[in-house]
């Protein structure tokens, strides 16, 4: 691990900014991860960890903006994720592409506390990762924000985040104030509610969106603690949920490998409960976790996988997992009305639920035309705002 002393920031905040990078390598399973700020034409990275002295980052010099990966992803003639550097028509070419060898990369911006872009938080690997999806964005995005609200200035931390993020993660558990919402999971052909999933909601004068609390609570080792107190608060309605409607529950793959967590789930096992596998961190260990759930589903507890069809992690839940529901991801759902493709591919997804003995839940319906399209094709199971939005139980 290595860090470039640029002032006005110390050692010790510097030392926060890779914690976090560090983090970005375990989440995503990628081999180096930096911070870059923007300069008059150049670009300059003042933060990194991983395989630093392998890929030869230019950890403290300025290098050229306009040969970056950043510079394009920017531009928007980039995806902020590329699977094969090496075979994409844009980057293949890049003489940054064979410099540092680069096989696969995300990135995404992270910005001044005026809200103008001063640079990119990124990873990479040595070889292709086709893993990389956007839920791998949307942890860079996370992680990015609480890079920007914590820098006074391009190169200078304002606060200790380590240390702020833990204190508010801390405050929540200490107080217990999480509450939960919940969506109903509806039954398409005549609307009755089947299920209801359960979402976390905090303070927004502590956390702005569920989110963020959660990215924090990571960040700072407390991840498992608050996921734990959001299940509880969860169960603790399980009776006050119509008769015969099951409940959804969301956790990573870290908490269901905690063993408070499994004897909390058991304590209310049976067909009513669902436990649901989210996408905060890669699983690193199938077997493990399989041999966790296993423990549960022989209660009746049931298994759903969400995001299918997004990218390549879900598939992999699927594969080794075998779950009992798949969530049809929201980004398919979202015009399917007016959209081939994405018809063809709920299509196939739905044939391929029926022969696992799986039901498909299509998530985020917000169109009467959608839930039509939907219905034609023979989908069971929806969520999303058309249907009804999450709400506190009575």
């Amino acid at each position: 691990m290595q860090a470039v002393s640029v002032p006005p920031a110390t050692t010790g905040q510097l030392a926060e900014v890779e914690r976090m990078l560090d983090k970005v390598r375990h989440h995503l399973g990628v081999e180096a991860a930096w911070v870059s700020a923007l300069g008059a034409g150049d670009l300059t990275i003042w933060a990194a960890t991983g395989a630093v002295e392998e890929m030869r980052l230019p950890l403290g010099g300025a290098t050229g903006l306009l040969g970056s990966f950043c510079v394009r992803v920017l531009a928007g003639t980039l995806p902020d994720v590329v699977h094969d550097a090496r075979r994409h028509p844009v980057t293949r070419d890049l003489d940054v592409t064979r410099d540092l060898g680069i096989g696969s990369y995300a990135g995404v911006p992270w910005r001044s506390p005026d809200g103008a872009t001063a640079g990119m938080l990124c990873c990479a690997s040595r070889h292709p990762d086709p893993s990389l999806d956007q839920q791998a964005v949307r942890y860079l995005g996370l992680i990015a924000d609480l890079i920007s609200e914590n820098m006074s200035g391009p190169l200078a931390v304002q606060r200790h985040t380590i240390a702020s993020a833990r204190a508010a993660v801390q405050s929540v558990l200490d107080g217990r104030a999480v509450r939960m919402d919940f969506q109903p999971i509806v039954r398409l052909g005549d609307g009755a509610h089947v299920g209801y999933e359960a979402l976390a909601r905090f303070d927004p004068g502590t956390f702005r969106d569920p989110d963020h609390a959660f990215a924090a609570a990571s960040l700072c080792g407390l991840g498992v603690p608050l996921e734990l107190l959001a299940v509880r608060q969860a169960l603790d309605r399980l009776p006050d949920l119509p008769d015969r409607a099951f409940l959804a529950v969301n956790l990573s793959a870290d908490a269901l490998l905690d063993g408070e967590v499994l004897d909390t789930l058991l304590a209310h096992a049976g067909p009513r409960l669902n436990v649901e596998v989210t996408e905060h961190a890669q699983v690193s260990d199938y077997d493990l976790l399989t041999g966790a759930l296993a423990a549960l589903r022989r209660t009746g507890v049931r298994l759903s996988v969400d995001d299918a069809g997004a990218g390549y992690a879900s598939l992999q839940h699927i594969l080794r997992l075998r779950p009992d529901l798949i969530k049809l991801d929201m980004s398919l759902v979202r015009d399917i009305d007016t959209d081939l493709v994405k018809t063809a591919m709920a299509r196939c997804l739905n044939d391929f639920a029926a022969q696992i003995g799986a039901d498909l839940i299509a998530e985020g319906i917000e169109t009467p035309a959608e839930l039509a399209r939907l219905r034609d094709l023979g989908i069971a199971h929806g969520q999303g705002y058309h249907l009804s939005r999450p709400a506190a139980l009575p």
